[in-house]
């Protein structure tokens, strides 16, 4: 389980990438881009980083299903997630 302070800082990062994404599109459409540099650094979709939704578990996210390795695999093998099903062969 990773930090809540860092799971915290993702989901404020996540609100002001919302908040500012009309804003930030229409600038770089006019090529203002003096106006884009006063904008919150964080308001920028690419420095957000995919966590687990379960866990904050920044690694080994699956993006199809939203969570990590470990949870998908625990999730699976519980019968949780519809479709996936163990490979034998």
């Amino acid at each position: 389980m990773a930090k809540k302070s860092i799971i915290a800082r993702e989901v404020k990062r996540q609100k002001l990438v919302d908040k500012y994404a009309e804003i930030r599109a229409k600038l770089k459409a006019e090529g203002d881009y003096e106006a884009l540099d006063k904008l919150p650094r964080n308001s920028s979709k690419v420095r957000l980083h995919n966590r687990c939704q379960l866990t904050g578990r920044p690694k080994g996210y699956i993006r199809r299903f939203g969570i990590n390795r470990v949870t998908f695999r625990l999730m699976a093998n519980d019968g949780k997630i519809p479709g996936v099903t163990k490979a034998s062969w």
